[in-house]
């Protein structure tokens, strides 16, 4: 079982691969990070390394760990450490305009491996700050974690993730309480302190650290509630915030799900369309090749089997991106032949899974935030009800999704803090909201509830009619050069302005 990923550099990453909440603040809303003794230390900045997420990179990136509370109720208490990765401004002292921070959505991605990889779409930024990202709490360098063995997570792919009778439900039940188990032994105590609220936090004392006054950002899928939730948090610091491929901040664990069917379905649609097919005809027909899948798993040139679970995250991965649209075609004629092997492959990219075997954490350290930040816990029975309605959005994703909702946070060991995330921000200057029409991952109407819930004369709307999760370095000049105008020289554009 997985929930799919929100993160556009995520996407990217693993497509490459496969060949293809917030709370209320600690009376400091506004001002400063109340782990003010730890502003002042100095990061021993140094050549970074390799990663257990990727190689060492080039010498114009630099590595740090800095310190932060456990706890922020308890600020001068146990620290932690965080990774973070930076390029230092490449033009003219005079120009440079501080720090520009990163993170590149999941939650669970980690900006030590992706920001060198994103750093070729951010030239002209790049020129006047110094672009910076880090992994947080929880997350690959700061102290990841590992729910499982890499043999525990391909033994748990057999695992049914739409259950047809009790037998299959009992499995996805006892299969969500182990894997909640391992978190909790991994992560320790972490466990209750990796929110989104927490990071936040982080993001303001990193602020301080680095010597900005403002806090500069650019957050990407679920970078985007993070972005809202600092901004709710710390409204008189905001600086420049650019919040693309927009999370829903008014949306439930539910809410969540549903916006996702809506838009991989929207996204299959736009897919069909492309290659000539009906989309209701087209997606009839790989919803029925779903159920044979479900019948009868199909066999691979890897001797593993291509289950249904594995097939729809197959079907997936490709929406991330219009680029590879071509490769799902060539999966699923392949799949109608009978052969599992390419939508294997591209369900492997998505799951992080490498030749050898390994598999990535990100969706590990994306379930201990996501489950920490969520109080909705849907039970079996409220799912079962709910079923109907999700297979009317997309007969394709519906019950995938549905089920998710009961399974991801099923016995978790600590409860979820919020409904929804909190990102109202009074007071804070304007916040551009990046939506694209065709984003499969967080549906354009993400960015509208977003603008809204931030307020009156804070989030401004920028439409791009495009494909893909996200929409700047896609491809739009407009889009581009209206966000580069923003950062670079505090040039708001109108609310509501689109790129074609």
């Amino acid at each position: 079982m997985t929930r799919f990923l929100r993160g556009a550099a995520l996407a990217a990453a693993v497509l490459l691969v496969a060949g293809c909440s917030g709370g209320t603040d600690d009376g400091k809303a506004g001002g400063e990070t109340s782990a003010s003794s730890l502003a002042s230390q100095k990061l021993g900045w140094g050549r970074c390394k390799a990663t257990s997420e990727g190689p060492a990179p080039g010498d114009d990136w630099q590595c740090a760990t800095m310190k932060v509370p456990l706890d922020y109720a308890k600020p001068h208490g146990e620290t932690i450490g965080l990774a973070l990765i930076r390029s230092e401004a490449t033009g003219d002292e005079s120009e440079r305009l501080g720090s520009l921070l990163f993170n590149f959505g999941g939650p669970g991605g980690s900006g030590v491996s992706g920001m060198p990889s994103y750093a070729g779409l951010t030239g002209e930024l790049h020129k006047r700050y110094d672009l910076v990202s880090w992994d947080p709490r929880g997350v690959a360098e700061s102290q990841g974690v590992r729910c499982r063995s890499d043999k525990e997570i391909q033994a748990a792919e057999s695992v049914d993730a739409t259950p047809d009778d009790a037998g299959e439900e009992t499995a996805f039940f006892e299969d969500a309480a182990d894997f909640g188990a391992g978190c909790e032994k991994a992560a320790g105590k972490l466990v209750a302190h990796v929110s989104t609220a927490d990071t936040a936090r982080d993001m303001d004392l990193m602020r301080q650290v680095l010597g900005d006054d403002k806090m500069h950002y650019f957050g990407i899928s679920y970078g985007t509630e993070l972005g809202g939730v600092y901004a709710h948090l710390f409204p008189k610091n905001v600086g420049r915030l650019v919040l693309d491929a927009v999370v829903d901040p008014t949306a439930d664990t539910v809410g969540h799900a549903k916006n996702q069917t809506l838009g991989f379905q929207r996204a299959l649609d736009n897919y069909l369309k492309s290659t000539g097919q009906d989309p209701e005809e087209g997606t009839q027909k790989i919803a029925n090749l779903l159920e044979r899948i479900d019948a009868e798993p199909l066999s691979t040139t890897s001797g593993r089997e291509l289950t249904q679970s594995l097939a729809t995250t197959g079907i997936v991965l490709p929406l991330y991106s219009e680029q590879s649209w071509p490769a799902l075609t060539s999966a699923l004629d392949a799949a109608e032949d009978g052969d599992g092997t390419e939508l294997l492959s591209l369900a492997d990219g998505y799951n992080e899974r490498d030749a050898s075997g390994r598999y990535g954490t990100t969706t590990h350290s994306q379930r201990v935030i996501s489950c920490l930040d969520q109080k909705q816990r849907p039970t079996s029975d409220e799912t079962k009800k709910l079923l109907p309605e999700f297979r009317e959005i997309s007969p394709v994703f519906g019950e995938f999704l549905g089920w998710d909702t009961a399974g991801w946070c099923h016995d978790w060991p600590v409860a979820g803090q919020t409904d929804s995330p909190e990102v109202s921000a009074p007071g804070a200057e304007p916040v551009l909201v990046v939506g694209n029409t065709g984003d499969p991952a967080t549906p354009y109407e993400g960015a509208q509830k977003m603008a809204e819930e931030l307020g009156e004369d804070v989030g401004v709307v920028l439409t791009w009619k495009g494909e893909g999760h996200g929409a700047y370095g896609s491809g739009s000049s407009c889009v581009d050069s209206t966000v580069n105008a923003y950062l670079l020289d505090g040039t708001v554009p109108d609310d509501g302005k689109v790129c074609a």
